[in-house]
């Protein structure tokens, strides 16, 4: 490839896992696609979404709840190569130690949906490098298996539309369409419906990750739905800077945050923190546990975070909203 990130696998063995997962260094994130020179695989990045709100408005009949939310991309991303293999097979390797590599993993399903909407024999062998914290509320599962879609759609030459691929996608995630979207969307139903909208971006993200993770099937079990304030639109009008973009989610929340809290008091430890440190909005995101708080831009280093979160044990991120390409 014509970048320098790619170590090839054909060493692959226990012994040389370290060598060949060390993490790409320097490497500018590239959430379009790029084919190798072989036309043998693709170098793809998955960005970590926040939800800048969430409204839950009710439970519908097949399980799932409806949301009204604004889900917002960010810089920090994980890492595809997908190579085309002439066996059969799918083949995930990660330097993550906390997730699986087989079915249960929800880029191995959709490289098997791929396989199996666009007719293809061969298989895959997929290298996944985790930068976004795994059950933290910020995506990272469903932009990886959006990316992994979007990666074979580029090294198969399939031609999919966005739309058809986030049909797809939605067959294995409510969140995956979003990340077929420009990264700044209006999201409604149970995930499906994404509307696309235009947010600023001059402004500071930072996400610090407790070390425990959240299932999202336990934050909505725990959702008391009669504490829901039902606001199913929020105006975004002329909405141009990040003060006014502030002033418009500083009006909203997120739902799940009541009884997350209860059960999770260090939540609250973490938005003091956040706030002593002057954040204009301090919310979780999604299902949780991550907290993140927005900055305006300058007034936030990554020496200020690590002096403030000296000692706890979390996951300190500093990031960006993006915009992706079309």
């Amino acid at each position: 490839m014509s970048t320098d990130y790619s170590v090839h696998l054909d060493c692959w063995d226990e012994n040389c896992y370290n060598m060949v997962m060390e993490k790409p260094r320097g490497i500018i994130p590239d959430f379009g696609g790029t084919v190798d020179k072989s036309e043998k695989s693709v170098f793809i990045s998955a960005p970590a979404k926040i939800n800048l709100f969430l409204k839950v408005t009710g439970k519908r009949p097949d399980g799932y709840h409806n949301i009204f939310s604004w889900f917002q991309a960010l810089d920090l991303c994980d890492h595809l190569e997908i190579e085309k293999i002439r066996e059969s097979k799918i083949e995930i390797i990660t330097d993550a130690d906390n997730i699986p590599t087989g079915p249960e993993n929800l880029v191995y399903q959709a490289a098997q949906l791929v396989r199996s909407r666009a007719g293809y024999r061969e298989g895959f062998r997929i290298k996944l490098w985790k930068n976004i914290p795994v059950g933290a509320g910020l995506g990272g599962g469903s932009s990886d298996a959006a990316s992994l879609i979007k990666g074979c759609d580029r090294l198969l030459g399939l031609g999919w539309s966005r739309a058809v691929m986030s049909v797809a996608g939605l067959e294995l995630g409510s969140d995956i369409p979003f990340f077929f979207s420009r990264g700044q969307a209006e999201v409604t139903g149970r995930g499906e419906i994404v509307k696309l909208i235009e947010l600023p971006t001059d402004y500071q993200v930072v996400l610090v990750t407790p070390s425990f993770e959240i299932r999202a099937e336990e934050a909505y079990r725990k959702l008391r739905l009669d504490l829901t304030a039902q606001l199913m639109g929020v105006n975004f009008k002329g909405c141009r800077q990040a003060r006014e973009l502030f002033q418009i989610i500083s009006k909203s929340a997120n739902d799940l945050e009541r009884t997350l809290r209860e059960s999770y008091p260090i939540l609250d430890k973490i938005e003091e923190k956040l706030r002593i440190l002057g954040a204009n909005i301090v919310r979780i995101s999604g299902s949780g546990p991550t907290v993140f708080a927005l900055f305006d831009n300058g007034t936030i280093s990554d020496k200020m975070l690590k002096h403030t979160f000296k000692g706890e044990g979390w996951g300190l991120f500093l990031a960006c909203p993006i915009v992706l390409p079309a």
